[in-house]
């Protein structure tokens, strides 16, 4: 059986390459919006995971590659990755 999807990953890092970071307040609650492509296809399809502001670098600009850490599908800290 072929899957035309990513199975969902319980827990794990990949990396990615950062494309934007936008704040998002829900209820005075500040999360960050992290929009990122694959690092085998930068141009490809954006992905986007919303995550609390405590669980992302300060440091990260677009164009960064950053590492995604995953439990139970869903990203729970972003780093920046520094280059060897």
């Amino acid at each position: 059986m072929t899957r035309c999807y990513d199975a969902v990953m319980l827990k794990g890092t990949r990396d990615g390459i950062l494309k934007k970071l936008q704040p998002v307040s829900i209820h005075g609650q500040m999360s960050l919006d992290v929009y990122f492509t694959s690092v085998d296809d930068p141009d490809g399809q954006t992905s986007v995971a919303r995550v609390g502001t405590e669980a992302v670098a300060t440091n990260l600009e677009p164009g960064d590659t950053i590492t995604l850490e995953y439990l139970v599908g869903q990203v729970v800290k972003v780093s920046r990755v520094v280059p060897a």
